[in-house]
């Protein structure tokens, strides 16, 4: 084959152990695009401070979630790519930011196999652009690339936040919640810093500093990770038919003291269990497959807070996950 298809999710660690989690910590906490501080303080912070107390604590929270077959988000990427393979003619691997398999491992998997190979459709598995999840792919794949397969043509898909069909089968994932009454739909979407917002403007004076920046029209919103989301929550709850009051947004997994995208998830959903909410939805459409955010930090913990407020009944919508539209739409756009 001459062109071949790269889906590139974030990534888990290898096992509970303490160790592989403290493994995987460092390569996601160490990248530069994560936490953008210089090297030397990112180091001091990650390996000096986080990487002495936050293993432990996170081990028992992937314990929590794991499967017998392993890591949630791997095991559902894997039968993605499955689903995916069988609807394109084209040779289709994955391949993970942070841990296994690497993004070195499977580009080496795909020269090995196809030896006429000219180009790699690269697929982030993120529907939003932001410096710590799509730029980092993109970026990853071409430092390895350049060493591995020098003559090979990488084609990126691009964010597809707005795209339709992915709209439509996100909005299809959540109606079946909507059959019974419920009080809101909230959308949790992974928090990153607002100097990541601002740093990605590209006009350098629109983001977070114009009244209504994320439903102003600017060249900043392609790579602005808040519009983008807004955008998404708009267009499905326009598809479903909510009305404003039937829907809100929030982030999550914010972490450090820097100023973070608000409203917090954590605070929302304390918020509405004080209102005594009978029935919360809540959707996070920043995640394909479903991970320790959504199913530990969402579910459980999440769960918990809004309940322990006195909120009666929680909803947690699944992620696309390997679900039949999803995978055929990667696979169509692969054929495309």
């Amino acid at each position: 084959m001459k062109t071949a298809a790269l889906l590139v999710n974030l990534g888990s660690p290898d096992s509970t152990e303490v160790k592989d989690v403290k493994k995987y910590l460092d390569e996601f906490l160490m990248d530069k695009r994560v936490i953008d501080y210089p090297f030397l303080f990112r180091a001091l912070l990650v390996r000096g401070i986080i990487l002495n107390t936050r293993p432990r604590k996170s081990a028992e929270a992937y314990k929590s979630i794991w499967w017998d077959e392993g890591s949630p988000l791997i095991v559902l990427t894997k039968r993605l790519q499955k689903k995916v393979q069988n609807g394109t003619s084209l040779p289709v691997e994955i391949a993970m930011r942070y841990g296994n398999p690497s993004i070195s491992s499977s580009l080496k998997k795909l020269i090995e196999s196809n030896s006429d190979l000219k180009k790699v459709y690269v697929l982030p598995l993120y529907p939003h652009y932001a410096m710590s999840s799509f730029e980092t792919v993109v970026e990853k794949v071409k430092e390895e690339a350049a060493v591995i397969c020098p003559g090979v043509e990488l084609d990126f898909q691009d964010p597809f936040y707005n795209d339709e069909d992915y709209i439509n089968i996100l909005a299809e994932s959540i109606r079946p919640s909507l059959q019974e009454p419920f009080n809101k739909v909230l959308f949790s979407y992974h928090g990153v810093p607002e100097r990541h917002i601002l740093k990605g403007d590209v006009t350098g004076c629109h983001c977070l500093k114009t009244e209504n920046c994320c439903s102003t029209p600017s060249p900043a919103h392609a790579q602005c990770y808040r519009h983008q989301c807004f955008e998404t929550t708009r267009l499905v709850a326009e598809k479903l038919g909510l009305t404003t009051d039937q829907y809100s947004v929030s982030f999550q997994s914010r972490l450090g003291r820097d100023p973070w995208l608000t409203p917090f998830t954590d605070a929302t959903l304390e918020e509405y269990g004080k209102s005594g909410m009978e029935k919360l939805i809540v959707v996070c459409p920043a995640f394909v497959s479903d991970c320790l955010e959504t199913l530990e930090e969402i579910q459980v913990e999440g769960a918990e807070e809004f309940i322990a407020a006195g909120g009666k009944s929680i909803d947690v919508v699944d992620c696309l996950n390997d679900r039949d539209d999803w995978s055929a739409l990667l696979s169509k756009w692969i054929e495309e």
